[in-house]
Order: structure tokens, then sequence, then C-alpha cells
């Protein structure tokens, strides 16, 4: 099978020569990537919206493909295909057409909910934070609003994971050009990729391995083509298009504490107490006049704090948390996104902040963010004497996110040190690190 050629009049392709739009488009520049992970909600979603790029990559860009669902719900109503045999059909098709475009690919396929992505978005999350190289990856996956729910969903889950683990991301539309048409793009982030002969030739191939959605599954109803000529010629473009977009995250606490009154069941686990009481142990200072707690739940350790503070200030993106806190005169709490919103922190400030803590939320921060942090809490203690940054964190994995505990007090002990404190405690168990620095 060959592709639709490109200006087919069946389409409203016919128009594009004369649309300069696509002609104005800056070309896509992979100069000093080395490393893509792209992201397909569906098997031929790569294909389709990416192929020729990745049948031009060079070799030596590694290449992580993830296909979120197998696929298996494309012919609901088919009478000679159950969904098990979809999905196995199309897992060996995403396989040979992924092989054809560029054979050091890896490809991982995760077997998500097919139409049902958005409840399983943080699962995809999850795997794409996983694969992603700090520094290196760039994460390519459809638009956000391509308008079918499982490749919004996928686009969120990558716009995720970039928020999560610093790293660039761009979208690439699929259903957008057949079903709302190229006024439909946000033309000023658009980049355009060139295709060369053989790029294309390789794409073709690769769109008619995936012979379940351009060929009809029989000639009975219910076994229709999914992929006619009219959408495929979208895709028969001497070039592809991808959109810049911004790593975007709402805050996944808001949502925890509207549903639960206490989460991680801070103020009834003996984990959970005993561990406060070793941060009031650790504490070299047995009276500090103003204490800051970035990211403080419901309240259960500051509240502790004030056994060693004159006034303690909590500080949490969510407010449903923040309604849970025995607030007092002594004891205030201020809405916020830390690092982001500094300054209404700061607005609450009334005299020097001698201590600092930083106890179970450095790892829901991305690598850079938690840096920021860091030197932001540094600014706060150094003009104290004794002034103190504590930090306490759980050891084991947070799916989902890149830190854990251990790298979380390396990236603290950096900065720290680096603005001039000196580490002045540090208590290792099984399951938490604790550590102290000290102006």
């Amino acid at each position: 099978m060959e592709l639709t050629p490109f200006g087919d009049p069946v389409t409203d392709e016919a128009r594009w020569p004369a649309d300069p739009r696509w002609q104005d488009t800056v070309p896509f520049d992979l100069a000093g990537t080395g490393h893509l992970v792209v992201v397909a909600a569906h098997p031929d979603d790569e294909t389709l919206g990416l192929g020729g790029l990745l049948a031009g990559l060079p070799t030596d860009v590694a290449v992580d493909v993830v296909v979120a669902t197998d696929g298996n719900a494309s012919h609901p109503d088919s009478p000679t295909h159950t969904p098990t045999d979809l999905a196995r059909i199309r897992r060996r098709e995403s396989e040979h057409a992924v092989g054809l475009l560029a054979p050091h690919a890896r490809l991982h396929l995760l077997g998500l909910p097919d139409g049902g992505l958005t409840g399983a978005q943080d699962e995809l999350t999850a795997a794409l934070v996983r694969l992603v190289r700090p520094g290196e990856s760039v994460l390519l996956a459809p638009y956000r609003h391509d308008g079918h729910p499982d490749h919004d969903a996928a686009g969120r889950a990558a716009a995720a994971a970039a928020w999560r683990t610093d790293t660039r991301v761009l979208e690439y539309p699929i259903w957008l050009w057949h079903w709302q048409g190229p006024g439909a793009l946000p033309w000023d982030a658009a980049r355009r990729i060139d295709l060369g002969p053989e790029a294309r030739e390789r794409k073709g191939r690769a769109v008619a391995a995936h012979h379940s959605q351009v060929t009809p599954l029989s000639d009975q109803p219910g076994d229709e083509v999914l992929l006619p000529a009219a959408v495929l010629a979208h895709f028969a473009r001497p070039w592809e298009t991808l959109l810049i977009a911004e790593p975007g995250e709402g805050s996944p606490f808001e949502p925890l504490h509207a549903e639960q009154a206490d989460p991680w069941e801070v103020r009834t686990s003996w984990y959970e107490r005993r561990k406060r009481a070793l941060t009031l142990a650790l504490l070299p200072q047995e009276r500090y006049a103003l204490g800051v707690e970035i990211g403080c739940s419901v309240g259960a350790l500051a509240e502790d704090l004030l056994t060693r503070c004159g006034t303690v200030v909590a500080v949490d993106e969510s407010r449903a948390a923040l309604a849970r806190v025995r607030g007092s005169e002594r004891l205030r709490t201020v809405h916020a996104s830390l690092p982001e919103d500094w300054a209404l922190l700061e607005e609450h400030l009334t005299g020097d902040v001698d201590l600092a803590v930083i106890s179970e939320v450095g790892y829901f921060l991305s690598p850079a963010r938690l840096r920021d942090l860091a030197v932001r809490a540094a600014g706060l203690v150094t003009g104290s004497p004794g002034g103190t940054v504590l930090a306490c964190h759980w050891r084991h994995e947070i799916v989902g996110w890149p830190l854990v505990g251990d790298g979380v007090h390396a990236l603290l002990e950096d900065v720290l040190t680096a603005a001039g404190l000196r580490r002045h405690g540090h208590l290792v168990e099984d399951d938490v690190v604790l550590t102290t620095w000290c102006v």
C-alpha cells in the first residue's frame, strides 16, 4: 500500500501548497539531542505523526518509543476479531513499523487501557519519568489539544513528566488535521521537519505495516478501514509538524488532600510520630525565633516545631491541607507553591528566619526546582547566627518522580555547602534520612 500523494484533491491537502503558513514555520533542529522519548497513545500514532523524523535520525541518537495502549478498542463492533486478537495484531504491527523507521529504537508497549488513558495518565507519566535522562532527553508526545481523549491524556502525561524532570517537550498533532483543520494549529509554536525522499518512502512502508488500520479487517460491518486515504493524506506531506510546548503540572496534592483528611496518616502513624521526634532531636539549637516549614501538609510537624520555635510559618500549595492546620498566633500558614511563589512567603516573614525545614517535599520537585529552593532556603538562614536548614525524607522510590530521599539530600548538600553552610548532623535509617546544615 502506498501513501496518498501529497496534494491529493480528495482532501483539503490541495490547499497546502498555496497556504504560506507551513512554509513560514521554523525548521526543527535536533542538534545536540542525544536521546528522544517518543510517546504514542496508540500503535501507529508515532508512525503517522513522526515517522519521517524517526526514519531520518542518526543512529547515535538514542530513541525510546513508548506506546501507551495496545489499540484493542479500534474495532469495538468487529464480528471477526476480539479485543485480544486486535491487541496481538497491533502490537506486532507496531514492532514491525518502528523496526522499519528506527531499527535501533527501544520499543515499550505498556498495554494501558485503550479508550481509557485518562484514567491511567499517572501510570504513563511514571513510565516516562523512568526513561528520561536528565539533561539529555527530549520528549515528543501527542498534542494536548488533539481532540482524541487518549491523545490529549498522553500529551498531558508527557508534559507532567517533562515538568518533573526539567525536560524539553514538543507535541505533534494527529486527528487535529482531520477533525479541526490547519486553522486550529497554534502556528507560532509550530516547527517543521522537512522529509527527504528516503524518509518519506520508509514512512510509507511503516504506515502500510499497520495493516489492521489502513485496510478493512474483513468485508463485514464493524471491520471497516479506520485510516482511509482522506486521513492518510494528512501524513503524506513532505514535512511533519512539532509544536513547542511548556511542561505542565497541576498540584498533585490538592485533590489528594481534598479526598483524604490525612493522606499520610501523620497524626496516627507510629512511623510518622517517631520521625517527627527524630527531627526535633536533630535540631542543634534549643530555641529558634522564627522557623519556616516548606510543604507542611496538615501541619503535624509545624505544630511540633512550636515546642522549639517562637513562631512557625507553615507553607503548602494545597488549600485543603492548610485548612486542617491548627493555626494560632504563633503558627501562621501561607498558601504558596515554592520556589515559584517565594515572594508570597517573604510577605509573611516578620523577622529574621533562623530555621528552614524541608521535610518530605524535596522529591516532589524537579531537580532544578529543588536546587532553586535550596538556594533560597540558604538565603533565609545565612544572616542568623546558628541558622539551620533541616531536611527529612523517605529513602524509597516515589513512583512517578525522579528523585528519592538520598538523591534529594545529595543535591541539598551540594547547594547548601556551596552557599557557606556546613553539615552539622546526619542520620540514616532503612526508611528515612535526616540532615542538618548550619551557618
